[in-house]
């Protein structure tokens, strides 16, 4: 296929797009979410000063070419409990030492590129160094990619925006992608934590209006405490809309409802089903579909969600 792709997003989501994609063409841009605060990440970006490596990390192992190869397993590969690498990510490290090495992490980004023969290429949205805060309902800030995705708040009070301190401008790469794509996906993700903070770049948003390419936004499966309790998945389209500052032409749904044992799991969570209110979406073209895989989670299927993306570049739903 010469479709050109861009992906936009960070963590599990693009993850499932980008693996689901590559199987029909290395044509892909992943522009990857660089505002993560937690876990190994946020320690190696505390300590080394960094950009944060994780969701770059997820993305090149995505596109790697050999599924089953030692390298690959090697990015993915997550020290355990004992000693003082517990919880880094070799592939962090290793992106950690490659920036050191080549002095600058998009260099870095290439090297591992090369390392793990990718389908595609993956550029970080920004070089900027900036941290993700949040205003809640009541006035309330909260600063930290981490602190919003695992909140110490009160949850009871609703996120109302979201804005990058300092600003941040968006990596020449990532425009000449927008610009040259035949179609741009963003999501899923973690609406507020993930995807929004992309479009908070300067430079995002205009790249997007002025690109010619179909627009389509991936809906999330469940609901997340704290971020998105009890949207449905129009209020997630308003939301991406109102950043994105133009129209969306495709909105993608999944139509399933996941199995008891584990919907009851992720209600311990407070995490339920996107309900798809289809009343409130009509100036889009929606797509609803099963789009699920469950064995133990309820995620996204990548051949499924990939293959809804296919039909879409090649006009099957014009």
């Amino acid at each position: 296929m010469d479709k050109k792709f861009v992906v936009i997003g960070g963590g599990t989501g693009s993850f499932t797009v980008l693996k689901g994609l590559k199987k029909y063409t290395d044509q892909i841009s992943a522009v990857v979410n660089m505002f993560d605060s937690g876990g190994s990440t946020g320690k190696l970006r505390d300590e080394f000063g960094i950009l944060p490596p994780g969701d770059v990390r997820r993305c090149l192992v995505a596109l790697s070419a050999d599924e089953d190869g030692t390298m690959r397993k090697l990015f993915d590969f997550r020290f355990g409990q004992n000693g003082s690498l517990n919880g880094h990510s070799f592939g962090n490290l290793l992106l950690t030492a490659l920036t050191q090495i080549t002095g600058s992490e998009v260099e870095a980004i290439k090297e591992s590129a090369h390392i793990l023969n990718i389908k595609g290429t993956v550029l970080p949205v920004t070089i900027d160094n900036s941290n993700l805060c949040a205003v809640l309902e009541n006035g309330q800030i909260i600063k930290g990619e981490t602190n919003i995705d695992i909140p110490k708040h009160d949850t009871k009070n609703h996120i109302e925006s979201i804005f990058l301190e300092p600003e941040a401008y968006v990596f020449s790469e990532v425009v000449d992608a927008i610009l040259q794509a035949d179609v741009i996906v963003i999501g899923p993700g973690d609406l507020y934590t993930s995807v929004i903070p992309n479009l908070l770049v300067n430079g995002v948003p205009e790249a997007i209006k002025q690109s010619k390419a179909k627009k389509i936004y991936v809906c999330n499966l469940m609901t997340k405490n704290g971020e998105t309790d009890g949207f449905k998945a129009s209020d997630f389209v308003k939301e991406i809309e109102k950043y994105l500052k133009t129209n969306l032409d495709f909105v993608i749904c999944n139509s399933k409802i996941g199995s008891k044992d584990l919907l009851e799991k992720y209600s311990k969570e407070k995490a339920f089903p996107v309900l798809v209110d289809a009343e409130n979406l009509k100036k889009f073209r929606l797509v609803s579909k099963n789009l699920i895989t469950e064995p133990e989670l309820i995620r996204h299927d990548s051949s499924k969600l990939a293959d809804e993306i296919i039909k879409i570049a090649e006009e099957k739903y014009d």
